[in-house]
């Protein structure tokens, strides 16, 4: 537990999917003006108002133990077709010296079924875990100061799908056409916490 702002506590948890339940459990309380899952951890947001820290405190530390059982895994799957290299993966070559494979193993490893873990960043910009450990890189010396919506990047064992253009320092291996967020609909969001996707390649075309 500890202090992230005057009206803010962040407490850690033992991975993605209890931060997620925890962070269900604790807006469904209506305890708390906002909760917020991180990949291992919760932020809440409580009325200073009308709780006292050390009550929002207690009730936060007898939330996160005793955490939901977990619900059946979502039956959303999404397809996520995704044009490797070239202008769509300007980072896509440096990927492959840095972590010795050819483009063919690097597309292969990253092909396949994985789980949203959170959305974040920006409005609908997905944190994908479960990389293979081959793919395992760092973040890049220096962000860009712009990426296209729709980028798909590799760090730190997970793929960040890019749903609005703007900076950001994941080297870029592919994009996808697929439309991330859509702030004039009725759902917004592509992609959420818990939902399968299923990278596939495709041409250019």
């Amino acid at each position: 537990m500890r202090s992230a702002g005057d009206d803010l506590l962040s407490i850690s948890v033992d991975d993605v999917a209890a931060a997620q339940r925890l962070a269900a459990d604790l807006r469904k309380s209506g305890d708390w003006i906002e909760a917020v899952a991180g990949v291992d951890s919760v932020v809440v947001r409580f009325d200073i108002a009308s709780i006292h820290r050390a009550d929002a405190e207690k009730r936060l530390i007898d939330a996160a133990a005793n955490i939901s059982e977990p619900a059946a895994k979502s039956s959303v799957i999404v397809e996520i077709p995704v044009v490797y290299g070239g202008e769509s993966g300007p980072d896509f070559d440096l990927v492959c010296e840095k972590l010795d494979l050819s483009g063919r193993e690097l597309i292969d490893l990253h092909c396949g079924e994985y789980t949203v873990d959170m959305l974040g960043f920006t409005p609908g910009f997905a944190y994908i875990g479960g990389l293979d450990e081959r793919l395992k890189i760092d973040r890049l010396p220096e962000p860009r100061q712009f990426v296209p919506a729709g980028s798909v990047g590799i760090a730190g064992g997970r793929s960040g799908l890019y749903s609005l253009p703007g900076p950001g320092g994941w080297p870029l291996i592919g994009r996808t056409s697929k439309k991330l967020f859509d702030p004039k609909s009725d759902e917004p969001f592509t992609l959420a916490a818990g939902v399968t996707v299923v990278f596939r390649e495709v041409d250019s075309q």
